[in-house]
């Protein structure tokens, strides 16, 4: 009996037309490189209220479908772009990516190469995303997915091809640098990133499917970590001061991104003490407009 194992598993995505609908006329799929995965069909359930003498349960059903979960990634040049602007609702213009209000809808297909099983959701549109810088370490993250259906399949989809696999080298968090406030800081030891649409599915009567998600603020969040070496990072949390956060991912083939956050608050700061080592303190963060970009991020990317 063939059990499948992770190391024979792929996935790909398509752009959608129309929402929850796979493109049926010669599909040109893009595969997602991945370190893992949780994207899957959910269902809500729907059990009866009627009291009974016996204490038994009379009735059960699946109610709702959704698709849900995380694709997890190491951050490596222009593998991921489309996913990132889906993420932002926005457009690269000139290699500039900023957030907006586009929407877009995908197929993701999974495919279990060592029992030629197919599982294809729908619907599918980018929630949230993540990226975490620490010492000694790859740049990883994650996608977070709301979908609206899936199928098993053991065929191809017909006509269907894959485009090629994009083969760079993940970025690592020794190339590169960070500033704070216009200066740079050589003591960061970890940045987190974190993007979220505050979408949620819009069920209706009459279907176990659901419409396209509604989608809330654009929030963008996250936290820095250093070592404690003065105090002018907590007099920015103290006195409420406003300030920018500019980390640059640099490739040892020399292409970058450069995230800029040109405006955020700081809303903690406390350097904690735990045994006799170096001190650090991590401050959260959340980035607001700002009228100069247009937007509370920036990437640009440089080949």
């Amino acid at each position: 009996m063939t059990i499948a194992t992770g190391s024979r598993h792929d996935m790909s995505y398509i752009v959608e037309v129309t929402y929850g609908t796979t493109p049926a006329t010669t599909p040109a799929l893009t595969p997602i490189r991945h370190t893992g995965t949780s994207v899957g069909l959910s269902k809500d359930a729907i059990e009866s209220e009627e009291l009974r003498q016996d204490r038994q349960i009379a009735n059960f059903r699946h109610g709702m479908k959704s698709v849900g979960g995380d694709i997890n990634f190491e951050l490596s040049y222009g593998t991921f772009d489309a996913l990132i602007e889906a993420t932002l609702c926005g457009a690269w213009t000139t290699n500039v990516l900023l957030a907006g209000v586009l929407r877009k809808s995908f197929s993701i297909e999974r495919y279990h190469a060592d029992i030629a099983k197919y599982l294809r959701s729908t619907g599918c549109v980018f929630n949230t995303m993540s990226l975490s810088v620490a010492p000694n370490s790859m740049v990883t993250g994650s996608f977070g997915v709301i979908g609206r259906d899936m199928s098993v399949s053991g065929t191809l989809l017909a006509g269907a091809t894959y485009n090629a696999e994009s083969t760079t080298a993940p970025f690592d968090s020794f190339t590169g640098s960070i500033t704070e406030g216009g200066s740079s800081i050589a003591t960061i030891t970890a940045l987190d990133l974190n993007i979220d649409n505050g979408m949620e599915a819009l069920p209706i009567v009459g279907s176990a499917l659901t419409l396209l998600p509604s989608i809330g603020k654009s929030r963008v969040t996250g936290s820095v970590t250093a070592y404690f070496e003065d105090s002018s990072l907590i007099d920015k949390f103290i006195a409420e001061t406003a300030s920018s956060i500019v980390f640059v991912l640099t490739s040892q083939a020399g292409s970058s991104y450069t995230v800029e956050l040109p405006n955020v608050k700081y809303n903690s700061g406390n350097p904690e003490v735990s045994g006799p080592g170096a001190v650090t303190v991590t401050l959260d963060f959340v980035a607001l407009y700002d009228a100069s970009t247009a937007s509370q991020i920036k990437i640009t990317r440089a080949a």
